[in-house]
Formats: structure tokens, C-alpha cells, sequence
């Protein structure tokens, strides 16, 4: 005789939660994250956990110089991170950050040695408007292989990424005169091409692009007609074409915008912060991005609050192993766990437990 067994749990999607028990969720689960890693790190080093934080709230925002520094850093993840908001909302998987971040950098580099003849105004709008066009570009090319032929974007713009490596090893070997392998610190005699300090401030202007970007992708995204177009191709391409969306020119135009963000970013980062150019500029921050992306559900004020948690963790982590003498595997270790508890909390923001039986009671009522 064949009888249906009912799991003991399943695994239903939620409606829309509402938006503060959501929040609310976050924050429990950093604070279980918070106590697992205090037993972990008692029960591995014997530290007081209660040290151990305190020690990454110093390595993040211990002086005036790390604060700056901490904010230098997640405005750039977040200016990223807004760059990847409108094509992942398009369920357009854009995995090439990192090679537009890169050939962004590496036009600006270009204009800062070429061009330092021009007044400093006018070089700095040179900069910003041709790493917005080599993002762009760099973006455009998968897009039109997706709108056309359908192609796979993960893999494209993955690849896109090695053409953006090699391409800026290349230049970088070509400006090298002593062969080592780097352009060094450009401008350093003159800083002709460094953003300029604001109020006393060295990244201060870093704060004002990306500010500015991540307002405009909120109000883009939220209420302009492009924005709901990106939701609608999103949800359905069928849908979208149904209701008269032309999908193939959202798709293009839609990567325009996504390109040419990290390429701005780019910018920031050679004009603002470093003041050279590698194959190491990106940093592996165009992968981090689409965490950050994703958790705040595209939304610009979310992802500045996950961009500073994360640049947080980085610090603290190597705060921590400084001054307990860790290696960097125990630090990130805490890191981890404190991920893995806020990428668990959207697992419960999206789904609910059913118990056995549960559903037969609540169809009761």
C-alpha cells in the first residue's frame, strides 16, 4: 500500500516581506554572527572576543587616517557595486567588473601622462568622461552579443575581463622605461591628474562622485522609465515585449550605463586613490561588488550600508592579526562566519519553514 509521506519541513517563498522585518532580520543575524565568532575565537585563541572586536573597530576607525581610509575604500566597492546594480536587476549577469574597472584606470593613466599639459580642471573632466566611454564600450560589446545572438554574458564578460589584464600588462610594459613592470606613482613630481583636496581633505571628491552616482542610480532605478523597463525585462523578456518594451535596446543600453559606472570607477581609483595603474588596480573588488549588489537588492542606500560592513571586516581583519599575532586565515576566519550568518539572513527574508502539518492548520483557519 502506498501512502504519501509529508517531509517533516518544507521550503515555501515568501510573499514581499515587509521592509522592517527584514531589516530586523539582518541585524539578528549579526548579532548571532557577533556571538558565534566570540566562541570561536575564545575557544580557538583564548582572546577575549570583546579584544578582538575592539581591535577591529581600531583597524577600521582606530584614527583620523583609518577612518578616511575606510571610507576611501567602500566608496569605491560602492561605486562598483551601483555600476552592477541596474544590469543584475536586468538578470543580466554582468561578471566583467573587473576588466571595466580596469580599462576605465587605464584610459585615465593614459590621459594623465599624455595630457599634463592641460589645466587641471579640464584634465580631470578629460578623465572622467573618457573612462565613463572605455567602461562603456567595454560593457557594450556583451551586450550586443546578448541582445543579438543571445550569447552566455557570464562567460563573455568573465573573459572580457583577461582582454582587460593583458591589454593594461601591455601598456603598462610599454610606459615601463626601467622594465620593472610598473608605471610607478604617475605625476609624482607635479600630481597633475590626482583629484585635489576639498576642505583639508584628501578623498574628499571621491565621497562626491560616488555619492552623487549611487543618489542617481536610487532615483534611475526607482522611478524613471528606464528603470521600470529594467525591472519588467528582468521579471519576463516575454512580458517586456508584450507590453511593448523593445528588449534589445534596454539590454544595450543598460550595459552602456553599467560599463561606464565601473569604468568611472576606475577613475576614482587611479585618479583618487592610488595614482597608478596595474593589472592588480581592480583587486578582486568587481567579484566582491556583486555580493554587495545583490544583498541590497539593488537598492543605492542598502549597498552603501553593506559596502562599509565589508570594507569594515577587511580592516578589521588585518587589525586583528596584527595585534594578536594571527595568522590571516584565524582573522578571516571571523570575517567569514560573520558572512555566512548575512547571506543566511536573506535565505529567511525570502523563504519560510513549514513544519509537518503546519499548512494543514493555518488552511483550517
Amino acid at each position: 500500500m502506498n501512502k504519501n509521506h509529508e517531509p517533516l519541513i518544507r521550503i515555501a517563498k515568501r510573499d514581499a516581506m515587509v521592509w522592517w522585518k527584514a531589516y530586523l532580520i539582518r541585524i539578528v543575524s549579526v548579532i548571532l554572527a557577533l556571538i558565534v565568532s566570540a566562541v570561536v575565537i575564545f575557544s580557538i585563541t583564548k582572546l577575549n572576543p570583546f579584544a578582538v572586536y575592539g581591535s577591529m573597530y581600531r583597524g577600521a576607525f582606530g584614527t583620523t587616517g583609518k577612518t578616511w581610509n575606510t571610507i576611501r575604500d567602500a566608496m569605491i566597492l560602492l561605486c562598483i557595486s551601483v555600476g552592477l546594480a541596474p544590469a543584475f536587476k536586468m538578470r543580466f549577469w554582468n561578471i566583467g567588473a573587473e576588466g571595466q574597472i580596469l580599462i576605465g584606470g587605464l584610459v585615465t593613466a593614459a590621459c594623465m601622462m599624455y595630457f599634463k599639459s592641460m589645466p587641471t580642471v579640464l584634465l580631470l573632466i578629460v578623465m572622467f568622461v573618457t573612462s565613463c566611454i572605455a567602461g562603456a564600450l567595454w560593457g557594450l560589446l556583451p551586450a550586443i552579443f546578448k541582445a543579438k545572438w543571445n550569447t552566455n554574458e557570464t562567460l563573455f564578460t568573465l573573459m572580457m575581463n583577461y582582454v582587460a589584464i593583458y591589454l593594461t600588462s601591455f601598456f603598462v610594459d610599454f610606459w615601463d622605461k626601467k622594465q620593472s613592470h610598473s608605471v610607478g606613482i604617475i605625476n609624482l613630481d607635479t600630481g597633475k591628474g590626482w583629484f585635489p583636496r576639498l576642505f583639508g581633505e584628501q578623498y574628499i571628491l571621491n565621497v562626491i562622485i560616488v555619492v552623487l552616482l549611487a543618489a542617481g542610480m536610487y532615483f534611475y532605478l526607482k522611478i524613471s522609465k528606464h528603470g521600470y523597463e529594467i525591472a519588467v525585462v528582468g521579471e519576463s523578456e516575454n512580458t517586456a515585449r508584450y507590453a511593448g518594451i523593445n528588449v534589445k535596446k534596454v539590454i544595450i543600453r543598460t550595459m552602456l550605463i553599467s560599463g561606464a559606472i565601473c569604468g568611472i570607477a576606475g577613475f576614482v581609483e587611479v585618479a583618487g586613490v592610488s595614482h597608478t595603474i596595474s593589472t592588480s588596480t581592480a583587486g578582486g573588488r568587481g567579484f566582491t561588488a556583486i555580493i554587495v549588489a545583490w544583498l541590497a537588492k539593488f537598492n543605492s542606500l542598502t549597498m552603501t550600508l553593506i559596502s562599509f560592513l565589508l570594507v569594515f571586516l577587511d580592516k578589521g581583519a588585518a587589525q586583528i592579526a596584527s595585534d594578536f599575532n594571527l595568522n590571516e586565515y584565524a582573522s578571516e576566519m571571523v570575517t567569514g562566519i560573520i558572512l555566512f550568518f548575512i547571506l543566511g539572513s536573506e535565505f529567511f527574508i525570502n523563504y519560510r519553514l513549514i513544519l509537518r502539518g503546519k499548512h494543514k492548520e493555518v488552511a483550517a483557519k
